[in-house]
């Protein structure tokens, strides 16, 4: 189970975040709205707080595009997590309907649930076939209830959907005498037919999950300080590509690991400060080799820093969590000798828990029954250079200061019966975290730049195609605890700015233009307070602001706007252009 980062600090007060959130009511949520609106503000918000009644959370994200074509909408899934903490996933049977058969253009994932009581933001996954489908997090709920739903396009796992496979799903709840939030969780999936406009989607040949197997566990991996996941796994003889879709959250003190410090400063102030250090990254590793890099987004969950931060406006991937794309492809040839390869995945740097898994995504050779290769350059080491400064001021406080760069390249080679075609994976990123920690680690002021590039360029038969991706992941945080006595008197308050600037881009050719194929960049703000004195509500409020520009799923350029105050949107404006966002 997951809990609010501030609370972990205080020993014996483990109930406080919950209950504050349950006297306020109210919960955040994605409700992604169809389109957005062209221009205009909701009705008037109410007064400056102690606020006890929030609006339906609202995403600046653009919705998944749905084809106009057939389709069948099946409900997979219908069911109440409970007291699910100990239970093994949740599992039913997925076979695809009759009546919509394939081939698909598109297949999309509804996950819908409500909820109401006390109860804390959760982590939850879906699984079909062994292979993770989405990772999410849960709202907290009022006593009155919430709703909410997110919408995840799952056409690239096209090979497992076209048969009958287990569908898992992991919600691990708590419900007794205190926390007594129910999730009543809901999942259909919409199978859109391919036609004359519609052509079917272009998926992998195979899907093979990274997964644990373990009878009864859950199916992702969850790994304590120091440790890492191995998967024993066979690849197909004919192996072209692979593509590892990887999903990682860190837990307890790692929910918020861009606010931990070393250890030795953690150590002053036990209550407040978790150790570590604020760098974070997932290796990835083939028979001990390192083969890849993960860089986690900052996400803060719905209960995370202040609750009131994110209502009704949700923290950027609180809801929506986007796997990390990691091109194996270098390996290929040597995946492709029939012998089981160890894939190992390991987080860098946790202090607590992680939550890793995913999918491998292969392609295949369809002129040949074996193919092979070798790996010719790694320059990937498999730990990071980490500086740590620490500068005493003369208030007591400290200054931290923490920074490392990667720029590295793989390249590898498979032959198949188009020739030999040559790989070569290049990454280079730099990372910077600037914390000024209180005397008493009350106060921090957080200020973290992680940004790079992955270019992977294929050469082969006359040929070479690149494609490149950029990211970038801003946040600011300014935390204080004023005071925090127990779960009927303390007093909270927070600043938080963070952002996700994505680029995509392809270039034909080894001098040719680059092309921009894709874009987000999604930034938001907010404010929140929350005190109780004597288990009385003095202060809940808050204020956000989150705008959304970048290019729709299919192609379409997307903006919008959307400020709120006490709770609710006061402000909502969009566009939707077809065509693109040109640059």
């Amino acid at each position: 189970m997951t809990r609010h980062h501030w609370i972990r600090r205080s020993r014996g007060l483990v109930t406080l975040a919950a209950t504050a959130v349950l006297a306020l009511g109210g919960a955040t949520a994605p409700a992604l709205a169809a389109t957005p609106a062209a221009s205009g503000t909701s009705p008037a918000a109410p007064a400056s707080g102690p606020e006890v009644n929030y609006q339906d959370p609202v995403s600046a994200a653009p919705p998944v595009s749905r084809p106009a074509t057939r389709h069948c909408t099946v409900t997979v899934l219908r069911h109440d997590f409970g007291n699910t903490i100990s239970d093994p996933p949740y599992a039913t049977t997925v076979t695809p309907p009759a009546s919509c058969a394939g081939p698909w253009t598109k297949v999309v994932m509804n996950w819908s649930g409500s909820i109401k009581g006390r109860q804390y933001d959760r982590l939850a996954g879906v699984w079909l076939g062994g292979a993770e489908i989405f990772r999410t997090s849960t709202p907290e709920p009022d006593d009155k209830g919430i709703s909410w739903n997110v919408d995840k396009d799952i056409t690239e796992f096209t090979p497992l959907l076209r048969h009958p496979q287990q569908l898992q799903v992991e919600l691990g709840n708590v419900v007794n005498s205190t926390y007594t939030g129910v999730f009543h969780m809901r999942i259909t999936f919409t199978y859109y037919l391919a036609d004359a406009r519609h052509p079917a989607a272009r998926t992998a040949d195979q899907v093979l999950p990274v997964s644990d197997t373990t009878p009864g566990a859950q199916p992702w991996f969850q790994l304590g300080k120091g440790q890492s996941a191995s998967e024993s796994l066979t690849f197909p003889r004919d192996l072209t590509s692979a593509r590892l879709e990887l999903y990682a959250r860190g837990g307890g003190c790692d929910e918020q690991w861009f606010d931990d410090v070393p250890d030795d400063l953690a150590a002053t102030a036990p209550d407040y400060l978790c150790g570590g250090g604020p760098y974070r990254e997932v290796l990835v590793s083939v028979d001990g080799r390192p083969a890849g890099l993960a860089q986690p987004y900052p996400v803060v969950y719905s209960g995370g820093i202040v609750p009131t931060l994110w209502r009704p406006i949700p923290a950027i991937d609180q809801f929506r969590t986007l796997a990390y794309d990691l091109d194996l492809t270098p390996f290929a040839g040597v995946l492709a000798d029939g012998h089981a390869h160890t894939l190992t995945l390991t987080p860098y740097g946790a202090d607590d828990t992680w939550t890793v898994g995913g999918s491998l995504f292969l392609g295949t050779d369809h002129g040949r029954a074996d193919t092979s290769g070798a790996v010719t350059s790694d320059t990937l080491a498999a730990t990071p250079t980490v500086t740590t400064k620490e500068t005493k001021q003369a208030d007591g406080g400290t200054d931290v200061a923490v920074g490392t760069h990667r720029d590295w390249s793989i390249s590898g080679y498979v032959d198949t019966s188009h020739g030999r075609v040559t790989t070569t994976v290049r990454q280079a990123y730099s990372y910077s975290n600037d914390d000024v920690v209180s005397a008493t680690g009350q106060s921090q002021r957080v200020r973290q730049r992680d940004a790079g590039t992955t270019t992977v360029t294929t050469r082969g038969a006359g040929s070479q195609r690149a494609e490149r991706s950029t990211w970038s992941y801003p946040i600011d945080v300014d935390s204080d605890v004023a005071s925090l006595v127990d779960d009927n008197n303390y007093a909270l308050s927070a600043t938080v700015t963070q952002g996700r600037v994505l680029t995509d881009g392809v270039r034909e050719g080894a001098f040719g233009p680059w092309r921009t194929t894709a874009t987000t960049d999604d930034r938001l703000t907010a404010t929140g307070e929350l005190a109780k004195k004597d288990g009385v509500v003095q202060t809940a409020d808050g204020t956000s602001a989150e705008r959304y520009h970048g290019t729709t799923d299919d192609g379409a350029c997307w903006t919008r706007a959307l400020r709120a105050a006490h709770g609710w949107i006061t402000s909502d404006r969009g566009s939707l252009v077809p065509g693109g966002c040109g640059r």
